[in-house]
């Protein structure tokens, strides 16, 4: 359903990106922020899903900076190489990454929403507040949040969350609660990555769950 293509950011870095687009008319456009993972086929899927709901979705590469074409799969080998990324991250880049996705859509006169999972939840909500692009965000399981949740979205704003996470304490989950009030927090019985059903920690039940709101979100604020 979708192809490689190449976005160019601010800066002038070209950089790959996944763009999906459904069989009619786009209704929305949304931008798909990667794991550590890079665009792989998890992400790839997202964007295919997204596509088949009505919605254009595009997936930049923001480890092409570091390493063009990166994608790994979950096994502990590749988790252990990807997570090298998590000891140089450029939150700058990443954003003009994801305004390269965010302008592709905006040029095709769509409302755009973001989407991020894991590192990329962190980045979707950052977006959501540094960045005047999007009408919606939503982020799953993004570790860094707490760090960011003193600055305010500028856009309605979703967020999931595993209780089980080993990597995201639910302190985090509940000051991030007290501090934004005006976002919306899901907790689920389930741990991290449990959205992914390429891992060991992929929940079906809650995965459903959280895809349902998710695009009851991008349905009433980007496509109602």
């Amino acid at each position: 359903m979708g192809e490689t293509i190449t976005l160019e950011a601010s800066d002038g870095h070209r950089l790959g990106a996944y763009l999906a687009q459904p069989e009619g008319m786009s209704k929305a456009g949304i931008v798909v922020i990667q794991e550590i993972f890079g665009v792989n086929s998890h992400i790839r899927s997202v964007c295919d899903r997204l596509a088949a709901e009505g919605y254009l979705a595009i997936a930049p590469a923001i480890f092409d900076r570091q390493q063009p074409g990166f994608e790994s799969g979950y096994s502990e080998a590749e988790v252990a190489t990807a997570r090298k990324f998590l000891g140089s991250l450029d939150w700058d880049a990443f954003l003009r990454d994801t305004r390269a996705a965010a302008e592709l859509v905006k040029d095709r006169g769509l409302p755009i929403g973001i989407v991020g999972f894991c590192l990329g939840g962190s980045i979707a909500y950052l977006a959501a507040t540094r960045l005047d692009l999007f009408s919606a965000a939503v982020a799953f399981y993004g570790g860094r949040i707490a760090d960011f949740a003193d600055e305010a979205p500028s856009c309605p704003t979703l967020m999931h969350f595993g209780e089980k996470d080993g990597s995201i304490p639910m302190a985090d989950v509940e000051a991030i609660r007290k501090k934004r009030p005006d976002c919306t927090i899901h907790v689920y019985p389930a741990g991290h990555g449990f959205n992914c059903d390429e891992r060991a920690s992929y929940d079906a039940e809650s995965a459903a769950l959280a895809w349902r709101r998710t695009l009851d979100w991008f349905d009433r604020t980007l496509a109602g």
